[in-house]
């Protein structure tokens, strides 16, 4: 069976630089001034880095239909007899609800999984998709390793700016006040257990406790030398440094790797957030 593998620019990277690994991909939205702007194909994360910075407050979105439907139809002239995805969450977005509309409207079958998070891990996972099925692997067989990452899977947030979180309703006015007074940083989460949803893990007084509460976290989790390990940051590269370097203290022999927060986490987020994500790779 000839099938596309299909995700988002939830992934961080643009569709022209996962259709050079043969994986088909839409952009989301962000959106300021009313006006929507394709994630990296119209607006690119330093320029939505500068914005915020400017103090404009963006919005995120789903794919455009019209894309989707577009893509499906190609890839339905192009000869594909299924789509296989792995877009950006259901806990954060209605881009996989999206995507079996316009793929029953289409007329093609369509599957997928939700690796409750976006970012690295669904960008490792819609590639280890196309690799298991050029290794002949079948869809279930798939799904079935698919699922295994997703549920080694975690994502901690460190936000910086209370005050971000509250412009763009993500806290409520009283928390981000408090917060605020009380020099509280919340760390948040987001992994299966949650639903894909942002949700509170704890509460600390600095940042860099917050770090230290998390790679205690990590630990108890028993993160070893499979593990791929991230660090994301909201345009603050000294602080992602400073936290990669305790990591890699504690986890010396893990894999590594320091990105920018994909756009579509760190407007919400806003400037200054520190995340790390961690699954454990595929052998």
């Amino acid at each position: 069976m000839k099938v596309a593998f299909v995700t988002d620019s939830g992934t961080g990277k643009t569709v022209s630089e996962l259709k050079q690994d043969g994986i088909f991909s839409v952009p989301l939205q962000v959106s300021y001034d009313n006006t929507n702007y394709q994630d990296l194909e119209e607006l690119g994360i330093e320029e939505m880095y500068r914005l915020m910075r400017d103090g404009v407050m963006l919005s995120t979105s789903l794919p455009s239909l019209g894309k989707i439907e577009a893509l499906f139809e190609h890839l339905k002239n192009e000869g594909y007899e299924q789509i296989f995805a792995v877009p950006i969450c259901t806990g954060l977005s209605g881009t996989i609800n999206a995507m079996q509309m316009c793929a029953k409207t289409v007329g093609i079958p369509f599957d997928y999984v939700d690796c409750n998070v976006t970012a690295v891990v669904q960008d490792y996972m819609i590639h280890l998709a196309k690799d298991l099925h050029e290794k002949g692997k079948s869809i279930s067989e798939i799904k079935a390793v698919l699922e295994s990452v997703v549920d080694s899977t975690n994502t901690y947030l460190l936000p910086n700016d209370l005050h971000h979180l509250k412009r763009g309703g993500r806290l409520t006015p009283l928390a981000a006040t408090l917060g605020g007074l009380l020099k509280i940083k919340p760390i948040l989460m987001i992994n299966k257990n949650t639903s894909g949803k942002i949700d509170v893990a704890d509460k600390v007084r600095t940042m860099h406790k917050a770090m230290d509460k998390v790679i205690q976290r990590m630990k108890d989790e028993h993160v070893n030398k499979d593990y791929m390990i991230t660090v994301a940051h909201a345009d603050d590269i000294e602080e992602a440094c400073y936290y990669m370097n305790k990591i890699k203290e504690a986890f010396p022999e893990a894999k590594y790797q320091i990105i920018k927060l994909v756009s579509v986490v760190g407007v919400h987020t806003g400037i200054g957030c520190q995340a790390v994500q961690y699954f454990k790779m595929v052998k």
